[in-house]
């Protein structure tokens, strides 16, 4: 049996060999298009999200099968991998949105970290073709067949969007647009245990909180996908600039991870602080109604 590791030495020794045909200025800041469906662009980053996400659909299918009440060996790595995200995010985003954001949460997770790994298989964005400038006969830039979906701005822009509207819509169903409002603007002081005076300029110290608070959820995509391009695509640099050398191979598949994880738990973060006010906090959610009512 070929151990795990070769496989990635091995990995790493073919991509290494194909460097050469990539562009010496080093890798492109956007996809490029590689042909075009009508008027529309298709890039290589999109390639890539189409090729890797029908392989993982693929192979998902085939680990599970059909499930059973006993479970097959690959229904079970698939259930541990489950429950185990389940364990992590259930107490972030709160029994009530669980069941509708649980599915967003695993998706975004396995998505983003195959296409963050898919930027470490042999030949991703070192094959293409070469553009010659005619009148000189030099190369101007290197267009790769495939590049990782996450190393694209535009690929990690439509993950935070679609972060974004999600929220949104979890939020109004399981908190609604009153609990939104007193989450963001309301006084969580308790008006019988203060002066009349001092509750209302805590009012006032919420209200430009809450102010704050609304740019900073205004912002959330574009630090998403910032943060998540700004890390894939700076270790594709780094890997291709050192012709994937081995230590910094293994570090982009931990980073690979650990950005998956992040844009994830950061999206049940954002869901939980507003719909987690728990089972076990029911009567604080009471009492925040309750404040609301004495607002108004």
């Amino acid at each position: 049996m070929v151990s795990a590791r070769k496989l990635v030495l091995l990995g790493s020794v073919l991509a290494s060999s194909t460097v050469a045909f990539a562009a010496e200025e080093g890798v492109s800041q956007k996809a490029q298009a590689i042909f075009e469906l009508g008027s529309l662009p298709v890039t290589n980053s999109m390639v890539t999200s189409w090729f890797v996400t029908l392989i993982l659909i693929l192979f998902i299918r085939w680990l599970v099968g059909r499930p059973q009440v006993i479970p097959t060996r690959g229904q079970a790595v698939m259930e541990g991998l489950i429950d185990g995200l389940r364990g992590i995010f259930e107490p972030i985003v709160g029994s009530a949105a669980m069941p509708v954001a649980f599915p967003l949460l695993v998706c975004f997770f396995v998505f983003i970290l195959v296409h963050n790994w898919s930027g470490l298989f042999p030949f991703v964005g070192t094959i293409g073709w070469k553009e010659i400038q005619q009148s000189t006969g030099e190369q101007v830039s290197f267009v790769p067949w495939i590049r990782p979906h996450t190393s694209d701005l535009n690929g990690t822009i439509a993950l935070a969007l679609t972060s974004f509207i999600a929220w949104f819509i979890i939020v109004m169903k399981y908190a609604g647009p009153r609990r939104l409002l007193f989450d963001l603007f309301g006084n969580k002081a308790d008006k019988k245990e203060l002066p009349a005076a001092m509750y209302w300029c805590l009012s006032l110290v919420f209200l430009l909180v809450g102010v704050i608070e609304v740019v900073s959820i205004l912002i959330r995509p574009i630090t998403l996908s910032v943060r998540l391009f700004g890390n894939v695509f700076g270790g594709e640099n780094l890997l291709h600039s050192t012709s994937f050398f081995t230590a910094f191979y293994f570090l982009e598949i931990l980073v690979g991870l650990v950005q998956a994880f992040v844009f994830t738990l950061l999206t049940s973060v954002y869901i939980g602080l507003i719909c987690n006010h728990g089972d076990d906090h029911g009567d604080a959610g009471h009492g925040h109604d309750d404040a609301t009512e004495a607002a108004h």
